[in-house]
């Protein structure tokens, strides 16, 4: 799964990197603790301006059904498994792909004394992950939100902190997904390259990410020293 990311970078350096018009005019700060219903950068295709472009949107699809925007706290990701075929997420990943970048994410590694160890997924550079978006209206209320798709762990290192991952796209693909290239379904849900993590960095990291209120780039830093049990809930 993927529930807790970082992305330190501008809004004007993420519209160079993916080439895309920068729509978020300096409302972004660097981010290291991005939990859901968080608002996060993500890049899409636009049809009304027929150029990718950088906004903003809320992390936790709401779809465009839902009685309640609440919602969008359980539906921050999407299971390349079945996204094709779920009534909230065939929609959107038919017509309203988006790329949502990242320095990298956040696992928990079950310890076998009990807690959970945080380690960091991180390469230079940063990653893309596959997303989608979709929009809710209700009166005055207008949102955009997003969620990350995920799919099974690649490679033993990766399957050893947690068994999933949010599913990383290769420039090369970015094209196809927001759907500027002609791409089947196989293609689009291939999966990340089984060289992934030949690229990635496993880093251990404090526990102090384990609270969505805490931020900062120290909480990517590594730590060397084994912590004690967790005073955090759950963690």
């Amino acid at each position: 799964m993927c529930g807790r990311y970082a992305n330190s970078k501008s809004s004007p350096d993420m519209a160079a990197l993916f080439d895309a018009a920068d729509l978020i005019a300096g409302a972004w700060d660097p981010r290291y603790n991005i939990a859901p219903t968080t608002p996060a950068p993500v890049v899409r295709r636009s049809k009304s301006r027929d150029e990718r472009v950088v906004e903003l949107a809320r992390w936790g699809l709401v779809p465009p059904w839902a009685s309640d925007p609440g919602i969008g706290s359980r539906m921050f990701n999407a299971r390349i498994e079945t996204v094709s075929s779920s009534r909230a997420y065939k929609r959107p990943f038919a017509s309203r792909r988006a790329l949502v970048p990242a320095d990298g994410w956040y696992e928990w590694r079950k310890l076998p004394g009990g807690g959970k160890q945080p380690y960091f997924f991180t390469r230079p550079g940063g990653v893309a992950f596959a997303g989608l978006w979709d929009t809710w209206n209700q009166g005055d209320l207008h949102l955009m939100t997003f969620t990350v798709l995920t799919c099974p762990a690649v490679g033993e290192a990766f399957a050893s902190v947690h068994d999933r991952m949010p599913y990383v796209l290769p420039p090369e693909r970015f094209a196809a997904w927001l759907g500027e290239e002609d791409a089947d379904e196989a293609e689009l849900l291939a999966g990340p390259a089984p060289s992934l993590p030949d690229d990635i960095e496993i880093r251990k990291v404090g526990r102090a990410v384990g609270r969505a209120d805490n931020e900062g780039p120290e909480l990517v830093r590594p730590v060397d020293a084994e912590e004690g049990p967790s005073t955090i809930p759950g963690l």
